[in-house]
């Protein structure tokens, strides 16, 4: 006879949330949204300032996120009436209050980043649940 199958997860602990949870889910473990967070941690910056600080973030991705950030209320967007108009971008309490989990993930990231290159190194000589033919150097 077939055991019961578990079932367990967030998902599971708030079935009538569980779309809206993986969709901000989503929004919050984004690679570009961690790297935003965690920088403006330091305060308020402009639009260059942000992008010089977050190597290899395309101008296109960075105004996206940006908009999501504004949108969800993590980030307010300043504008300036000054010629040339500055921007500054900013956290809210809101975004701020991210900071314990974004700041976990970096670090975590930061000290298993060789761990998973080498574990990469291995798969890609020995595959990932399948045999591969050994690769002579």
């Amino acid at each position: 006879m077939a055991s019961a199958r578990q079932i367990a997860g967030p998902c599971q602990t708030w079935p009538e949330d569980s779309a809206f949870i993986r969709e901000v889910l989503d929004r919050i473990g984004d690679k570009w949204t961690v790297l935003i967070i965690s920088t403006l941690n330091a305060g308020p910056l402009r639009y260059s300032d942000l992008q010089a600080s977050i190597p290899g973030i395309s101008q296109r991705m960075l105004t996206q996120t940006l908009k999501h950030l504004e949108r969800d209320g993590l980030i307010t967007r300043t504008a300036y009436p000054e010629v040339p108009p500055r921007v500054e971008y900013e956290l809210t309490k809101l975004g701020r209050s991210l900071m314990g989990a974004v700041m976990a993930m970096a670090g975590w990231a930061a000290a298993h980043h060789r761990e998973i290159a080498a574990n990469r190194a291995v798969s890609e000589l020995t595959g990932v649940g399948r045999g591969k033919a050994a690769v002579s150097a």
